[in-house]
């Protein structure tokens, strides 16, 4: 009967330490989804509300690259 009881109680302590080892080596991650659910169960989140400071984009093409693209696709393809 010892040796049942001693050996449920290793078995416990070896998830428990495993089970530290995962919190501290995925700290990062973990807090990231634990934070994303906790958004995602409060009723009174709203992801439209959310005032972040998003930098405009920029135009894919500017006026210089427009004029060079021009300049570029008149002149005559070399065949080969």
């Amino acid at each position: 009967m010892a040796a049942g009881v001693t050996t449920a109680l290793i078995a416990i302590a070896g998830v428990v330490l495993g089970w530290i080892t995962i919190e501290i080596a995925c700290k990062p991650c973990l807090e990231k989804g634990r934070d994303a659910i906790d958004r995602s169960l409060d009723p009174n989140y709203d992801p439209d509300d959310e005032d972040v400071a998003v930098a405009p984009r920029a135009p894919l093409l500017t006026s210089k690259d427009a004029d060079n693209d021009d300049a570029v696709s008149s002149a005559p393809a070399k065949a080969i």
